[in-house]
């Protein structure tokens, strides 16, 4: 069943009734069952969140997320417990020998910078070297291709004179924005899979609570960089609004294609979680990351 993301913004309370969320506001009130949530994401520091719904949707492996007064996503509750044999995938997680985790960000990579031509070759109608890039890449991108290919991105996306910063000018905070949203759900799915957030397979800083988020999310990123480029061909505003975090939340929705089926993004985010905790198993030696594109996408 495909999750629904909520996106509150006004003052409200949040509480539960029988397995149903309960949102009041001062303009309306509204029921959903908790398991038709996937993401619920709090804009507004007035809002009371009760502690048995927090519990109920945790337990629903709902990604709670929790907004800054810049409105970019900020803090995210997850599920702790939520698979049968966690003690078992945490074992297998944190023995994985260096080879094999140098290998699973090997995979990554390829499969970022081969996305990121893809793209780049949508927009410009232009063909890159980036398939070239892609093959280049070590175990372990010792010689730094993905930052090779960044720089390279990043120079040739945007019309205008764009430089990609973590706290920087317009379009950065939509970017930003879309980028947390993405992180989310990676980490959703992860823990949805029993794996340990924190334990990267190539992000190391230990203040990261979701380095296995931010390595595992990484192919996935041209998708958000698609749907601001298409925001800001739409809208004139530079600043995030409700319509602007909407155009956001959908790309949770968005279509991708694996060799069979196709599937949207939150569903394929679990497909390649659960992939990478049977890389841990041995059961399979690469992720199952999707294409982002069908090839009528990309003629």
């Amino acid at each position: 069943m495909l999750k629904k993301s909520i996106l509150i913004e006004n003052k409200s309370s949040v509480s539960v009734n029988k397995l149903q969320l309960i949102i009041k506001s001062e303009i309306r009130e509204s029921s959903i069952p908790i398991e038709e949530i996937g993401f619920l994401v709090i804009d507004n520091s007035e809002t009371f969140l009760s502690i048995p719904a927090m519990n109920l949707l945790v337990e629903n492996n709902t990604a709670l997320i929790i907004c800054s007064q810049n409105h970019l996503p900020n803090g995210m509750f997850l599920n702790l417990n939520s698979h049968h044999i966690q003690q078992e995938i945490f074992k297998n997680q944190i023995n994985a020998s260096m080879p094999l985790k140098k290998q699973l960000w090997q995979q990554t990579v390829v499969e970022k910078i081969s996305n990121q031509g893809i793209l780049l070759q949508k927009i410009t109608h232009q063909k890159n070297n980036f398939d070239f890039l892609a093959s280049k890449v070590l175990s372990g991108d010792t010689s730094n291709m993905e930052g090779v290919a960044a720089n390279f991105y990043w120079k040739s996306f945007f019309e205008c004179d764009f430089k990609r910063e973590r706290f920087g000018d317009y379009p950065n905070n939509f970017l930003n924005y879309g980028y947390a949203i993405l992180r989310a759900a990676t980490a959703r799915a992860l823990s949805g899979s029993g794996l340990l957030n924190t334990l990267g397979i190539h992000h190391k800083s230990k203040y990261n609570a979701f380095a296995l988020a931010d390595d595992i999310m990484e192919p996935f990123r041209p998708i958000v960089d698609e749907t601001v480029l298409n925001i800001m061909k739409n809208y004139e505003e530079q600043e995030l609004n409700t319509k602007i975090k909407s155009e956001l939340l959908q790309i949770l929705t968005r279509t991708v294609y694996f060799k069979n089926e196709k599937s949207p993004l939150m569903i394929a985010l679990q497909k390649t979680a659960s992939s990478l905790q049977q890389c841990y198993t041995g059961e399979r030696k690469k992720i199952k990351y999707p294409k982002l594109w069908n090839s009528t996408d990309t003629e």
